[in-house]
């Protein structure tokens, strides 16, 4: 469908004025290039992104089903992978709000732990991430990057779209209950319950309805809402969208984000919050981990075993038993997520005049969910919002990625301050970055006539049924609508 639609990615460059203003090392000047090397610089530069990422990391593990203190323990290494694979001075991965929601969904994982546990969840998560890492690599080999630039632009949008619905279906039922399970249990006992009874009934991949049932639920029924816990989430959810307004300017983006953590953390403590928080994150022992040079140096990362990983039954138990359909949602996870790589690449490249590689960064994309699945992480991709700050923060070189991951590694013996923080407050985190365009689709009100129906059925498509199914039915949509039209539209340069 890439090659009948032929309408590329009209992507939208990264705006300089977007960011506070950055460094001279980084100045946005169209014929700056690649920026000079500064070890310095890019220390400082992971070292705030380490800080100012934290809750994301524990909030996008929430997101795909498992409890957030993985996030911490497992963000490190496919970010190293990535560090040392990448051709981008800037560009950062990581599980993201997209990432994670389609995992969760490709997988069921509600179902699924409900059924087996977090512990085989785990498992399963892991070696999803190694086949998806197979496939980007098998990918870039055949020359995808290129190809994945043509992806029509209304199926991006509606894609993004439906997806960022999803994100707001994860992050409801923690950020306005006191526990996200009261949500699903009140739904299952409502009449949306039936409604999402008989849609599965109708479309078995529908498991994206029961997340849409949960957000329309939880706006009609403000009356079920935990009084403390939606007191949180929406104190935080204000103070993120609009500190930027009164905060120094001095501050890099994210800081925001930690103080509004902090503040819910420190309530935590010292009110005795009884719903739900982070828990215990617990460490790794002074003998596990890897261990380099006859002991001399120790990095504190728990391996997962990879023969386990691919004798777990994700074709019996996610796919109907079928390794092909395995390979192909993988495959079409591997090519969506690393549509955000080309967009933040592109954006670098229009801004600063930073060259890239598709085939590079498809590669580095496959490293990394390789290495995301031996440490038992979800899938990884660019992540756009610490791209971002890593350009403005003075970031010169992959090394300030390299830093931001050995920091996480080695800093997680302290990371059981997070253990008291309300789960309410990390699902602001989430909402935080959707809700406007949630509720305001700028790029898909952008579109007209036949633009405007493929945007829209994209969007419903994949917040319905799921990430996957969603995107295949708007390329199928915009291929079926091109062709009753005549023929593609030209290609715009």
């Amino acid at each position: 469908f890439f090659v009948i639609a032929g309408d590329p990615i009209k992507t939208k460059h990264v705006n300089s004025t977007m960011c506070r203003k950055p460094s001279a090392s980084t100045s946005t000047d169209s014929t700056m290039g690649a920026p000079k090397f500064n070890p310095l610089g890019d220390v400082i530069s992971g070292a705030i992104m380490a800080a100012t990422s934290v809750p994301q990391l524990i909030a996008y593990a929430e997101t795909v089903g498992y409890a957030g203190y993985r996030g911490l323990t497992t963000a490190g290494a496919p970010l190293f992978a990535w560090g040392l694979a990448t051709g981008s001075p800037w560009m950062n991965s990581g599980v993201t709000s997209l990432t994670a929601v389609m995992a969760k969904t490709d997988l069921g994982g509600e179902a699924y732990v409900a059924q087996y546990g977090e512990k085989e969840y785990v498992d399963l998560v892991s070696a999803y991430s190694l086949y998806v890492g197979v496939a980007s690599i098998v990918m870039a080999l055949v020359g995808f990057g290129k190809l994945a630039q043509k992806v029509p632009t209304a199926v991006k949008a509606g894609f993004k779209w439906g997806c960022e619905l999803g994100v707001l279906a994860s992050a409801l039922p923690n950020g306005l209950y006191a526990f996200g399970s009261s949500l699903k249990a009140a739904v299952a006992a409502s009449a949306f319950g039936d409604v999402v009874r008989s849609v599965k009934t109708a479309v078995p991949g529908a498991s994206g309805i029961s997340g849409v049932a949960n957000i329309v639920y939880a706006a009609t029924h403000p009356q079920s809402w935990d009084i403390v816990a939606a007191a949180i989430f929406f104190a935080s959810v204000s103070f993120v969208m609009t500190a930027k307004k009164f905060l120094p300017k001095w501050m890099p983006p994210g800081s925001e984000v930690v103080m509004a953590t902090a503040a819910a953390t420190a309530f935590s403590v010292y009110q005795g919050y009884e719903g739900g928080v982070v828990g215990e994150i617990p460490t790794v022992g002074s003998d596990s981990g890897i261990s380099l040079f006859g002991g001399a140096i120790k990095i504190p990362i728990e391996l997962m075993d990879v023969k386990e990983l691919l004798n777990v039954p994700i074709a019996e138990r996610c796919f109907g038993g079928s390794m092909i359909k395995l390979f192909i949602t993988a495959a079409i996870f591997s090519g969506v997520n690393f549509l955000s790589i080309v967009g933040i690449a592109s954006g670098f490249e229009s801004d600063n005049n930073v060259p890239w590689s598709a085939p590079r960064e498809l590669i580095s994309q496959g490293v990394s969910n390789l290495t995301a699945g031996v440490v038992g992480s979800a899938p990884v991709s660019g992540s756009m919002s610490r791209s971002l700050v890593s350009r403005m923060t003075g970031a010169s070189s992959q090394m300030a990625c390299i830093v931001t991951a050995l920091l996480w590694i080695y800093m997680m013996p302290y990371m059981s301050v997070m253990s008291p923080t309300p789960k309410a407050a990390l699902s602001a985190v989430i909402v935080s970055a959707v809700a406007k365009n949630v509720l305001i689709p700028k790029k898909i009100l952008a579109l007209k006539g036949t633009d405007f129906i493929v945007g829209v059925g994209t969007g419903a498509a994949t917040a319905i049924t799921s990430p996957t199914l969603g995107f295949g039915v708007g390329c199928i949509i915009y291929a079926l609508l091109n062709v009753q039209a005549g023929s593609p539209k030209k290609k715009v340069s």
